[in-house]
């Protein structure tokens, strides 16, 4: 079980609240456990974006200056973990739009076509994830804010500057190439 579970679980929430107030009074050692705490659930999202660790790194550090320094903000109400992913995911997006390039075409939105289900069903999870990463960076952030995170194609376009049309195309060529990915892999394991 994950410490951050730990503390909401075990009826701790008190010593969750502790560490955010010690963070509003600007402890450094509360600093320190909440980033300790909340770490590796951070750091996973970080790298569905971006994957070279010293960016990675980069970009998780400043999100977290980002929550210490409004963390006077948050109000104790819903989950601290669904508020700080927030911040840290904004700065992901301020990462991904100054540095990945996109075109400002106009795009056409080809139709997807389904990965037959028994190449699907034998991918591990990690697996998929490598795949993933191994596309395009714009396709690959266009990708994962949309599948992983839920966003809409008008949210992402607002994020990270592109236009609608322009998402689309980027979630349809991530999933064409995925697809072809998982086609080359030869799957067709015998039962």
């Amino acid at each position: 079980m994950s410490i951050a579970l730990a503390y909401t679980v075990s009826g701790h929430a008190s010593e969750l609240e502790e560490l955010i107030q010690g963070c509003i009074r600007n402890e450094r050692s509360a600093q320190e456990k909440l980033y300790r705490l909340f770490y590796p659930r951070m750091m996973a999202l970080v790298k569905r974006y971006i994957d070279h660790s010293e960016q990675a790194e980069e970009v998780m550090n400043n999100g977290y200056l980002r929550a210490f320094q409004k963390i006077g903000q948050y109000n104790f109400q819903g989950s601290f973990e669904g508020w700080l992913r927030k911040i840290i995911f904004h700065a992901v997006a301020d990462y991904v739009k100054q540095h990945t390039k996109y075109s400002n075409q106009i795009v056409l939105v080809e139709k997807d076509q389904c990965v037959q289900q028994d190449h699907a069903d034998k991918l591990y999870y990690d697996q998929l994830l490598k795949l993933v990463q191994e596309l395009p960076d714009a396709t690959r952030n266009v990708f994962n804010m949309y599948v992983m995170e839920g966003f809409t194609h008008r949210e992402i376009s607002n994020m990270i500057g592109i236009s609608e049309g322009t998402s689309k195309w980027h979630l349809s060529e991530g999933r064409r190439l995925l697809k072809e990915k998982i086609e080359r892999m030869e799957l067709h394991l015998k039962a």
